[in-house]
């Protein structure tokens, strides 16, 4: 039997990855702080499965936008400096980024994560029934306001199924209030939505029956120790004090506390937290929610129907680890939510979720090795972390056996 990994993280992604690690023969240990599997990033999230539409934050244009956005309560993007040199360097890094040759090539990357991530997901089909996570394979429509976003994005190779205002109303009824306002929209098959909590909940009990699964430890990780360019333990904090736990090999997937246990190594995770908001409400009998995804591109808010419920989530904010909600950013989502899909669900139900989503300058996932021989990455996948669980997990799996990986990892490791 192959050695002993420790898989530092219990959301979508470190499940993800001690899935595949088990299935490659390895003994598998969770380290996990929340009393449940998947209560991070991954509770509330959007719930798209975005295999075959992404499109990196960092793109041309993008700065002048964000300058427009940054210091609005409403707009998509919020922000507020911290005294904190990590979120000046996490800015710079990311205006670098945003030039369109650079979007080009990471979005190639994304696309080829995602089908990987596609097919992963396919082959959890035997394993979880997909019904255990409220999986649909329900499309992505991406609307459009601005003509002149829409006819670029029409014009892209691959694009998707173009339609009108009225083909995108008539096709998705729950768009009929919005239909004077679009300018278009693009449709792409083959993209799902599901219930990402339910996902880890259903996977984690997979993983207690798995023969090479060693188990669950509770705790919260405060550093990982070190010797002589290797990784000898972490130091946990339970109920009954802190305590110290060690295995052969160790992976960090914990969102944004990956950050701050690399600090305690000497490794500069370029990650920032972006949180995001996600409205939650009952779709009763009589309700017109939408049965494909739908993404208004411009307000970068998203729509799913998961199970009987509606999913809303959208936002960036730029204001650290500060998980409160904003009551002007909620009450503007709210007010978008109902003048663009107002026969949707009960609002009157609403519960409000915000997460943070651990995010990288260009938005791709750093997946792979570090300088510690037995220290490995699976971070950074910022508001697409479900969308890339499978396909990143399958990719450390296969780095950590040494196997080539199925296309070239530029841009998705660890620079040093």
């Amino acid at each position: 039997m192959k050695e002993h990994v420790l898989v530092i993280g219990g959301g979508v992604v470190g499940l993800a990855s001690a899935w595949w690690l088990a299935e490659a023969g390895y003994r598998v240990t969770v380290l996990e702080r929340a009393p449940e599997v998947g209560s991070g990033a991954s509770y509330g999230n959007g719930g798209q499965l975005s295999y075959r539409y992404v499109s990196p934050l960092a793109d041309e244009g993008v700065p002048l936008k964000a300058l427009q956005w940054m210091f609005q309560d409403t707009g998509p993007l919020h922000f507020r400096p911290e005294a904190d040199l990590r979120q000046y360097r996490w800015l710079a890094s990311f205006l670098a980024h945003c030039r369109a040759d650079v979007n080009r090539k990471t979005t190639a990357k994304l696309l080829a994560l995602g089908e990987l991530s596609r097919q992963g997901m396919k082959q959890l089909e035997t394993t979880i029934p997909f019904d255990q996570f409220a999986w649909r394979d329900a499309g992505k429509l991406v609307v459009f306001r601005s003509r002149d976003q829409f006819v670029k994005a029409a014009g892209k190779a691959g694009a998707g199924e173009v339609w009108s205002p009225a083909e995108c109303a008539a096709r998705e009824p729950s768009l009929a209030a919005a239909e004077p306002l679009l300018a278009g929209g693009i449709f792409n098959s083959g993209e799902a939505v599901a219930d990402c909590h339910a996902f880890c909940l259903a996977l984690a009990a997979r993983l207690r029956a798995h023969p090479h699964f060693q188990g669950f430890v509770g705790g919260e990780a405060r550093r990982l120790l070190a010797d002589r360019g290797r990784i000898t333990g972490v130091d946990i904090e339970t109920g009954t004090g802190v305590h110290t736990i060690a295995a052969d090999s160790y992976v960090l997937a914990a969102g944004m506390q990956s950050r701050t246990l690399s600090d305690t190594v000497g490794i500069a995770l370029p990650l920032y937290p972006l949180k995001g908001y996600s409205l939650t409400a009952p779709i009763r009998a009589d309700d017109v929610a939408p049965e494909i995804s739908v993404t208004d591109f411009e307000r970068k808010v998203l729509y799913a129907r998961i199970g009987s419920k509606l999913r809303v989530a959208a936002m960036v904010d730029m204001v650290g680890e500060d998980l409160r909600h904003n009551r002007k950013r909620v009450d503007s989502l709210i007010r978008q939510v109902r003048e663009t899909m107002p026969r949707a669900a009960d609002y009157s139900q609403l519960s409000v979720w915000a997460g943070l989503r651990p995010a990288t300058p260009s938005s791709a996932p750093i997946i792979g090795a570090t300088p510690y021989a037995n220290l490995w990455l699976n971070v950074g996948h910022g508001p697409l972390g479900f969308t890339f669980a499978c396909g990143s997990a399958s990719l450390l799996a296969g780095a950590m056996q040494g196997e080539a990986p199925p296309f070239a990892l530029d841009g998705l490791t660890l620079r040093t």
